[in-house]
């Protein structure tokens, strides 16, 4: 069952810019939980803090895509040089800003310039692997193992990052989740800017070369409008977990629960990778997106942390195969010099989406309950399937990959 990961494990170079993604991946585990710990105790507004994690995504959501496609065009590490510090710099000053009440505007702009800096580390080290593995005998099934790999690691990044920032926030400081998530985005992003033999080459626009926007490919289209609909469900499902935690006076169980969560996608993401399944990747798509519908309805009637944890744990078992297939199939949708690009896209439908219920969530936890507010991500699967149907003829396409 194994044998995948091992031949994975023996590629000279993989482990060594993986590694260092995994760290560098941390903080996006861990900035907006700490955020909503920062603006909760400074503002006592879980629709505030909703609505700073909705700019916050958007900002991130724009710019992240810029970002990709100046890796492609320039190479991984001329980006990383300049886009982590400027991170960093406007993360530590909204800290600051927000702990010396400055005006809210002022803090809730260097937050989302922050974010507007952060680049898709995951696309990234995908690249990478795609680079490494794409001319190696059977590398097109070491592909699809990469990538379980790399969705284990952001799983185990979803489950170290939370417990890490619950518990800098509760024994520390509200701040220092976001103090020790710059500490790992600078020791990861050395450590993989070394790499220098793995890194992909760079591929310079060419001005007479006529190229189609990413978004304007239907392939693409069609995978990045659920991904919004899943972004709402994660981030929706992410707040009012926290707001239920806080309801039953278990603050310290916020990380906890968020961490079983991704431990259901990480044994998922586990079997994905060592499993070679007979349906395509479409074809998962799709069953997974149901099954975890009908897995995730029982949010709508949890009365305790125990009942909680096993709901999220059953939920998270669809997660990791559904990105799988979904970077799998963009990924066979466009050229290789603008797969990070087109992966950056993909991630940016799931940050749009995690923006938008900021608000909403925020509001049905104030007014009517952190328990009735689980109908937001419920809700949120539905229409995530519903959005397949705009594209059918696409997906009869889709199914094949």
């Amino acid at each position: 069952m194994l044998t995948p990961y091992r031949k994975l494990f023996a590629t000279p170079g993989g482990l060594a810019f993986s590694i260092p993604g995994l760290i560098a991946r941390l903080p996006i585990a861990m900035t907006y939980l700490s955020v909503t710990f920062i603006v909760l105790y400074e503002t006592n507004s879980y629709t505030l803090a909703g609505t700073i994690s909705t700019g916050a995504a958007l900002f991130n959501a724009i710019f992240s895509p810029l970002w990709s496609r100046k890796a492609d065009q320039l190479g991984q590490a001329k980006v990383l040089r300049f886009t982590i510090p400027a991170y960093i710099i406007f993360g530590l000053l909204f800290i600051y800003a927000i702990t010396h009440n400055f005006h809210t505007i002022i803090w809730m702009a260097f937050i989302f310039l922050a974010e507007a800096f952060l680049p898709n580390i995951g696309g990234l080290v995908r690249r990478r692997w795609l680079h490494t593995l794409e001319d190696k005998e059977d590398g097109r099934q070491l592909i699809n193992t990469a990538y379980s790999f790399e969705a284990l690691v952001d799983e185990i990044v979803f489950i170290v990052g939370p417990l890490v920032a619950s518990a800098a926030a509760i024994s520390i400081a509200p701040q220092a989740g976001m103090y020790f998530a710059f500490s790992f985005m600078t020791v990861g992003t050395g450590l993989y800017i070394l790499q220098k033999k793995s890194e992909p080459p760079p591929h310079p626009t060419v001005k007479s070369e006529k190229r189609t926007a990413v978004l304007a490919i239907p392939y693409v289209q069609a995978v990045f409008l659920p991904y919004i609909f899943l972004g709402i469900f994660f981030a929706s499902a992410t707040l009012s977990t926290i707001a239920f935690a806080d309801k039953l006076d278990a603050k310290g169980s916020t990380g906890i629960l968020l961490a079983t969560w991704s431990a259901g996608s990480a044994v998922a993401a586990i079997i994905n990778g060592s499993i070679k399944l007979k349906i395509t990747n479409g074809q998962k798509f799709i069953y997974l997106l149901i099954v975890m519908f009908f897995l995730t309805i029982p949010l709508l009637f949890v009365d305790s942390i125990l009942v909680l944890g096993i709901v999220l744990f059953l939920s998270g078992l669809g997660v990791a195969p559904i990105l799988i297939s979904g970077y799998a199939i963009v990924e066979k949708s466009v050229s290789p010099a603008r797969i990070t690009d087109t992966s950056a896209w993909i991630l940016a439908g799931l940050q749009i989406g995690n923006a938008l219920p900021g608000p909403i969530s925020g509001y049905m936890i104030d007014n009517y309950g952190a328990d009735k507010s689980f109908i937001v991500p419920v809700v949120a699967l539905l229409i995530t399937i519903l959005s397949l149907f705009p594209y059918l003829k696409v997906w009869r396409v889709l199914i094949k990959i």
